[in-house]
């Protein structure tokens, strides 16, 4: 039987929850042939690392997902409970494996492409958030990825909207981001890349001029706070009063999956505890850092105070 929770003092956090498998090549990859490098596996899945992030922050967290009942899954389970992460409602399938996601990247430690197997995700139904209505209702804030179907987002996004919840919504990748599209107004927060952001806004974003214009498109069609990412070239945001640029924090890449995920938690927590939009992004774009610099999705390091030691002032 689940736990009771404290009435709004946790986040709820929806979506991906699995097995990150990635390949980081030691020399230039050959196509059709095996390239030398190093394998590393460990717990992902976009809305789970959201959480973790989330949890060593100090902030109580909630995810609703689904795993398979299998190996992978009990490890998802293990070790989000160890940082402190709320599994209760985490739906076990048996009719499905639990999500994973495969990528290869270069010796630099960049994407150069990825497979994701989340079919487990069919499980989160519109009727199983109607089933789980009340963590809507008495979250903070939610937070959904969208590997989510588009009916399962409709359900979440109307349910908060009753219980007046804000959502910070993850575009998770360009074929998906065409998910949120219908419901910007209804969203708080949203936090696409560049190539995610050109889906949503109908436009090209070539430089950082256009980035702010694409942010500022995004508020102009109803979410109140919009950030950009560029890779190499920090971050922007909008929201109705203000707009910026907050530099990368320079570090050595290991690796960058998770980046993003550390960059829109530590967001959340920052508005959560009523810091300005503009420190706390800067605390994004450090928390951003610290997880490139990790081989691991998350950086099990992450804590306030690291967060401000590499802040970029």
């Amino acid at each position: 039987m689940a736990e009771e929770v404290s009435s709004q003092n946790y986040v709820l956090v929806i979506g991906a929850a699995g097995i990150d498998s990635k390949g980081k090549a030691d020399g230039p990859l050959t196509l059709g042939t095996s390239t030398p490098g190093r394998v590393r596996v460990s717990v992902g899945g976009v809305a789970r690392n959201v959480a973790d992030n989330l949890a060593r922050l100090g902030v109580e967290t909630i995810l609703l997902s689904a795993v398979g009942e299998d190996g992978s899954g009990k490890r998802v389970f293990t070790q989000a409970r160890e940082v402190g992460i709320n599994m209760d409602y985490v739906l076990v399938s048996k009719e499905y494996h639990t999500s994973a996601y495969l990528a290869l990247l270069d010796n630099q430690g960049n994407l150069v492409m990825s497979v994701d197997d989340m079919r487990v995700l069919s499980c989160i139904t519109p009727e199983f958030i109607n089933q789980n209505r009340d963590l809507i209702r008495h979250a903070r804030m939610i937070v959904l990825d969208s590997n989510l179907s588009e009916k399962t987002i409709r359900a979440i996004l109307k349910l908060a909207n009753r219980y007046r919840v804000p959502v910070c919504a993850d575009p998770t990748s360009t074929i998906l981001a065409k998910r949120l599209k219908p419901h910007l107004a209804n969203i708080y927060m949203v936090t696409p890349n560049v190539a995610e952001a050109e889906v949503l806004v109908d436009c090209s974003i070539t430089d950082e001029d256009e980035a702010v214009a694409a942010a500022r498109r995004l508020v102009a069609a109803g979410v109140e706070i919009a950030m950009i990412t560029l890779a190499e070239e920090g971050v922007v945001y909008a929201t109705a009063d203000a707009s910026g640029h907050i530099p990368a924090v320079a570090t050595d890449i290991v690796d960058t999956t998770g980046a993003s995920d550390a960059l829109t938690a530590t967001v959340v927590f920052g508005l959560l505890n009523e810091i300005p939009i503009d420190e706390s992004v800067r605390l994004g774009a450090s928390a951003a850092a610290l997880t490139l610099a990790c081989s691991d999705t998350v950086c099990v390091d992450l804590s306030l105070e690291q967060l401000y030691d590499h802040l970029l002032i």
